[in-house]
């Protein structure tokens, strides 16, 4: 466990030092280098932080869904904890994509929100994770709560393709696919590996938090057993 600890807070810092420097970076790229969108204006803008919210948030529970499965099949704590961090991370990022599209969605379509497909499957995810995150706050023992956590995190992941599919397959407003000019794409791309180096620091900073938490947890039940 302490090897964990002591490569989890390594790890974390040069990703979340570099990624906020490159998100930092990433605003001149949106507000100078890529050009105003013609139709839409500046609001089109919020798109290029959108995007990688959508799509780390969508990450975060894949990683939630593989840790599960590894701590069904290991018993391993430190992949419970990996699952409950990144549901965290995952919840916040989906979250704010919502707020995020929402605004963008008061100029573009007319409304703040509208049930189509990708918004209400989003919504539906978010409800999921956020009830996978009451569970693992439920006061119970610990093995037994890390299991039932482990397959409601692995059901839950069943929403998020369908998330990723629902503009593709139902929605009737928001678009399947964005023609971008080549500033745009690159803006884009630079945004989502800046989120990405972000994100990563985000969540090994959390699994180092929660590792913290599994020994302080296993040092006090050890010394009630004492008692």
């Amino acid at each position: 466990m302490r090897n964990i600890l002591e490569k989890a807070s390594i790890a974390a810092f040069w990703p979340a030092l570099f990624g906020g420097l490159a998100l930092g970076a990433c605003q001149w790229l949106i507000f100078a280098y890529a050009p105003v969108e013609a139709t839409m204006g500046l609001p089109q803008k919020i798109f290029y932080l959108h995007l990688p919210l959508a799509w780390w948030g969508l990450i975060s529970f894949f990683v939630v869904f593989a840790s599960s499965i590894a701590y069904v099949c290991t018993r391993r704590p430190h992949w419970d904890a990996l699952a409950g961090s990144a549901a965290e991370i995952g919840l916040v990022m989906a979250v704010l994509s919502l707020v995020s599209g929402s605004i963008w969605a008061r100029h573009s379509w007319g409304v703040w929100w509208t049930w189509d497909a990708r918004l209400t499957t989003t919504l539906v995810m978010c409800f999921i994770y956020a009830g996978y995150l009451i569970i693992r706050g439920m006061d119970m023992q610990p093995g037994r709560k890390a299991l039932i956590a482990a397959v409601v995190g692995i059901a839950a992941f069943l929403d998020v393709p369908l998330v990723f599919l629902s503009a593709r397959l139902w929605s009737y407003i928001h678009p399947s696919s964005i023609t971008l000019e080549p500033e745009m794409k690159l803006t884009v791309i630079a945004c989502v590996a800046s989120f990405a180096l972000l994100w990563a620091g985000l969540l090994l900073f959390r699994f180092r938090l929660a590792l913290d938490e599994q020994s302080l947890d296993r040092i006090a039940m050890e010394r009630l057993m004492r008692q």
